[in-house]
């Protein structure tokens, strides 16, 4: 982080400073930016109790960085405050419970339909900076979008933009929760917001009654062991073949707790027409995908953050969608004929499939 040079800012200087900052988020075509400190302590005894039991899987990465996760500080020294920032990216696209109710379309997870965010909102959020140093001179900072130990859900809670739900994902009472975070540790002392003290998912259990592995395993503790959206973009080893038949047609990503939750029926239709679908990967069939070689699938998802899965684990998803797929003779022939120069990981999961379908390899 760089050297700030503007430490005699006074209070309403600083005040100043902080609705300009919002004003030109939105600008930028942010939906929202707030403030926080850096004091995660109630975040972190809930990371620890999460990681104690085991509840990360194959996330190692979540214990590799020591305290610079829950510690701001740490992770980058002289930070004072934290901006966040929320971008929604719901899609207008096919409605997502028609391709869930097809056992022959391929679902995506709605934020993967389009361009990957990392780098737009990164972007974004750098051009920010760039207007504050403008204003001000240097000062330190760092952008960050899902790029370090950053516990972005637990800073924009803390700075208002919304409350952590029972199935863990941030959602603000006007829009839901179909959005991305971005954060900007900055030296600048900047006023903080005060965050809502009000929790309004109440009694529902929409989300836990809705979750077709029951990864959420209480209100607000996910065991992504169990998760879909790990199980097919995280694990990079065989999927438990207990959980496969619950996966359905969900090669990347998972979204029911999301779809269900009331509060989602607030949420807006992104302006951004990176996150639009390419390739018709809202609306296409589990055997199109499915017949994807390497090259194709690098082409198909260039720019997207599907590609970070590779191919080998793209063809796994699809054919766990296909064993649990109704038997058609397309479909037995379609894995029968992809076996034959299978890796030993992809080879596992169709001879499972055929075998869903009364079929040998």
């Amino acid at each position: 982080m760089g050297q700030t040079q503007n430490q005699s800012l006074d209070s309403e200087s600083l005040r100043q400073l902080a609705r300009q900052i919002k004003d030109w988020g939105v600008e930028l075509g942010f939906q929202a930016l707030a403030i926080t400190d850096t004091d995660l302590t109630q975040a972190e005894l809930h990371l620890n109790k999460w990681l104690t039991a085991s509840y990360h899987g194959e996330m190692n990465w979540m214990t590799s960085h020591g305290k610079k996760r829950t510690h701001p500080t740490q992770l980058i020294p002289g930070t004072l405050r934290v901006i966040s920032a929320r971008m929604d990216y719901l899609p207008d696209c096919s409605e997502a419970w028609s391709i869930l109710n097809d056992p022959d379309q391929a679902y995506v997870s709605r934020y993967a339909l389009g361009r990957d965010y990392h780098k737009l909102m990164r972007k974004r959020l750098q051009q920010l900076a760039e207007l504050i140093c403008a204003q001000i001179g240097p000062f330190g900072h760092r952008v960050f979008v899902d790029s370090a130990p950053v516990m972005e859900k637990a800073l924009a809670e803390k700075a208002g933009l919304g409350w952590i739900g029972k199935h863990t994902n941030l959602i603000q009472r006007d829009c839901g929760s179909w959005f991305f975070l971005g954060e900007v540790y900055v030296e600048l002392p900047l006023p903080c917001e005060e965050p809502s003290p009000v929790n309004h998912c109440g009694t529902c259990t929409s989300c836990i009654d809705a979750c077709p592995t029951r990864a959420i395993v209480a209100p607000y503790q996910l065991d992504a062991r169990r998760c879909i959206s790990y199980l097919t973009i995280e694990l990079s080893g065989p999927i438990p073949v207990e959980l496969r038949p619950l996966i359905g047609n969900r090669i990347y990503g998972c979204d029911d707790c999301q779809l269900v939750c009331p509060w989602n029926r607030f949420a807006q239709i992104t302006h951004e027409a990176d996150f639009n679908p390419r390739h018709h990967l809202d609306n296409i069939g589990l055997l199109e995908v499915f017949a994807w070689d390497g090259n194709e699938f690098l082409r198909k998802t260039e720019g997207s953050a599907i590609r970070r899965i590779g191919h080998e684990r793209w063809q796994r998803n699809i054919a766990v969608a296909l064993g649990n797929a109704v038997t058609s003779r397309e479909i037995v022939q379609a894995l029968r004929t992809q076996l034959s120069h299978a890796s030993p990981l992809v080879r596992e999961h169709i001879e499972w499939a055929l075998a869903r379908h009364d079929y040998e390899g």
